[in-house]
């Protein structure tokens, strides 16, 4: 069966929180979700729940655990049992949740940079300690300063956040990196907890992910992992995710606030996620393939433009670009003036930087990338 990702779909009007910040003649790539259709089986399930007409309270469903068990073991021959997964709305809040409940007030954090803001705003908003650990290239790749990160560790620390595979940088961390990590925070007793939710968005073949808990039975007794499928099957608005917790005094602890603060999945939730994981395989596949050819095309572009430079993307559809070389204050700001919204890099750790999602149809990234490069020619002189 064929998949189209190439038909443009008006989100304008339709409350998307992507499309309505800025005027109609910019063009946004930046929050993380794509502009192509969720798949239909998920779609199929969606309206068929919708027809049935009751929209009551809703059970986690026993056969998305199972699917969710089934596909652990099948992708990543990782052996988990039903009640270690903990349903939540979403990743955001299970970040949240692990800053909030996994750590003392007077306990420290350690958090990579730049990463996704919300690792860093967790520990913020709970008032927990921190350090920021750099994330540095070396051979092309944005990986851990595990000189400065052994450093970083206090006698209070108590929570690793980790994010595999890597946003903004698009690293897939290899296995033998993550049991370095894994290795360390066993020496600091640290809770690692993992967001892992662009795990199904590998751009590399035979770069595999590998969730830090599989490694072995230690790494998994210390980790709270973070999944969903919002990401892959791009269905962020109807929202679920889950933790996957071993350690049930972790797992108690994480669920502190369930029916409290934090919701659960919707109904839509949970059917988009069960269609995903057993029906999609093949359309994740072509989305996939889609992917990989506008990430060659954004990595070639940039590369020919004088004052940008990025890193390979091995995973995700966001792309790390450097602009410090253009010489000017607000990256951001000067690219949205040439008409494209991208992500601020000041928001992941870095300003030099701008992050740019390329989950667009094709013709719409080359039309995005021939304003970027020229907003980065040097203005002629008056």
């Amino acid at each position: 069966m064929g998949f189209d990702f190439d038909t443009p779909v008006e989100r304008r009007g339709t409350w998307s929180t992507r499309w309505e910040r800025y005027p109609a003649d910019v063009i946004p790539l930046w929050v993380a979700d794509t502009d192509f259709r969720a798949p239909p089986a998920v779609l199929a399930a969606i309206s068929r729940r919708a027809a049935h007409g009751i929209l009551g309270y809703t059970t986690p469903p026993a056969e998305l655990r199972d699917a969710v068990i089934e596909r652990m073991q099948r992708l990543y021959g990782w052996q988990v049992a039903p009640d270690w997964i903990v349903f939540v709305s979403g990743v955001v809040p299970g970040l949240h949740l692990a800053a909030r409940h996994l750590t003392r007030p007077d306990e420290h954090a350690l958090v990579p940079t730049p990463v996704y803001h919300h690792l860093k705003r967790s520990l913020e908003l709970a008032r927990r300690a921190h350090t920021d650990v750099p994330l540095v290239l070396s051979e092309g790749r944005w990986v851990w300063d595990e000189a400065f990160l052994a450093a970083a560790a206090k006698p209070d620390s108590r929570l690793l956040f980790l994010c595999n595979p890597q946003n903004p940088g698009g690293t897939i961390f290899t296995r033998g990196e993550l049991a370095r990590l894994a290795a360390f925070a066993e020496q600091h007793d640290l809770v690692i907890c993992s967001d892992e939710i662009h795990a199904d968005i590998l751009l590399d073949k035979g770069k595999p992910h590998v969730p830090i808990a599989s490694l072995s039975r230690e790494a998994s007794r210390r980790t709270v992992t973070l999944v969903s499928p919002n990401k892959a099957f791009n269905f962020p608005g109807a929202g679920c995710a889950f933790a996957v917790i071993e350690n049930a005094e972790l797992r108690r602890a994480f669920s502190a606030d369930h029916h409290a603060t934090v919701h659960d999945p919707s109904v839509f939730g949970y059917e988009a996620s069960l269609a995903a994981y057993r029906e999609c395989g093949d359309w994740l596949e072509a989305q996939l393939d889609y992917l990989r050819g506008n990430r060659d095309l954004v990595e070639r572009e940039i590369a020919a433009m004088p004052g940008l430079k990025m890193a390979h993307v091995e995973a995700t559809y966001l792309a790390w670009i450097d602009a410090s070389g253009l010489g000017v204050p607000d990256p951001y700001r000067h690219f949205l003036k040439h008409g494209v919204a991208m992500s601020p890099g000041a928001q992941f750790g870095a300003p030099g930087f701008v992050r740019l999602n390329f989950g667009t149809q094709r013709s719409r990234l080359e039309q995005a990338l021939k304003r970027i490069s020229s907003a980065s020619r040097p203005s002629p002189r008056g």
